[in-house]
C-alpha cells in the first residue's frame, strides 16, 4: 500500500456483492475475540465516554485525533435515524483505527468497540503492523459518496469511497511526512457489513477494498 490505508484487504475477504444481497450474518452477536487487546462488546462502562455518548445513552471509549490528522465525513444525515445511526458508528470506527496509529495503542484505540469477527481480527494486525513500524500519516482523507443499505433492525451494508489524495505518511517517533505522490490508489471503494450489537453499536464484522477504484477516481 502506498498510502495509509484504513483497513487491509487480504484479511477481510467477504465480497462487495455478497454484502449487497444478504441480510449479514447473526445480527446482533456480540462475538469478538478476547484475545486482541482493547476488544470491547460495547457493554463496558469504564471507557471514556465521548462527547456524543449522552446522545445515544452509550459509554463510548473517546476518541480524538491529533492535530495533523483530519477525517472529514460527507453525507452525514440521510434523514433516516437508523441509518444515521449507523453512519456515525462508521465514523467512528475509521477513527478508532486512526487513533491506534496515532497514539501507538492498540488498547485504548476503541477498535474493539466497533469492530467484530474478521474486521476486528483485520484492524488490528493492519494497526499493529504500523505501530510496530512507527508509521501513522499526515494530512486530511476525504470520505464521501456514503451509502446504508439496511436489511433488517440488526444488519446492514455501508458503501463509501475515499480520497487519501491529500494525505501522507509519517514516522510517528520522528514525526517527519513522506511526500505521497497523488496516484489512481488514493482512491478507495469500501463495502462494509455492519450488525447491531446488545448495546446498541453498529460493529464493521466484514469488509471489502478496492484501492485505485473508478467509481471514487475525480
Amino acid at each position: 500500500m502506498n498510502r495509509p490505508a484504513r483497513l487491509v484487504t487480504a484479511t477481510l475477504a467477504t465480497s462487495a456483492a455478497l454484502l449487497l444481497t444478504a441480510c449479514g450474518s447473526g445480527g446482533g452477536d456480540d462475538s469478538t475475540s478476547d484475545k486482541i487487546d482493547g476488544a470491547d462488546t460495547g457493554k463496558s462502562k469504564s471507557a471514556s465516554p465521548s462527547p456524543s455518548a449522552s446522545a445515544d445513552g452509550i459509554d463510548r471509549p473517546k476518541i480524538k485525533l491529533p492535530g495533523d490528522m483530519k477525517n472529514v465525513f460527507e453525507d452525514r444525515e440521510t434523514g433516516d435515524a437508523v441509518k444515521d445511526a449507523i453512519l456515525a458508528d462508521n465514523e467512528r470506527s475509521v477513527s478508532s483505527v486512526d487513533q491506534a496509529m496515532a497514539y501507538g495503542d492498540l488498547k485504548k484505540s476503541g477498535m474493539g468497540f466497533y469492530y467484530t469477527d474478521t474486521a476486528l481480527t483485520g484492524v488490528y494486525k493492519y494497526a499493529k503492523n504500523a505501530i510496530d513500524k512507527d508509521t501513522s500519516w499526515t494530512g486530511t482523507v476525504r470520505y464521501f459518496d456514503r451509502s446504508v443499505t439496511v436489511f433488517d433492525k440488526t444488519s446492514a451494508a455501508v458503501t463509501y469511497c475515499v480520497d487519501e489524495s491529500q494525505s501522507n505518511l509519517k514516522n510517528r517517533k520522528t514525526d517527519k511526512a513522506q511526500k505521497t505522490e497523488t496516484s489512481a490508489d488514493s482512491y478507495v471503494y469500501y463495502n462494509t457489513g455492519v450488525k447491531k450489537n446488545k448495546s446498541g453499536v453498529w460493529q464493521i464484522w466484514s469488509l471489502d477494498e478496492d484501492r485505485g477504484s473508478q467509481k471514487c477516481q475525480p
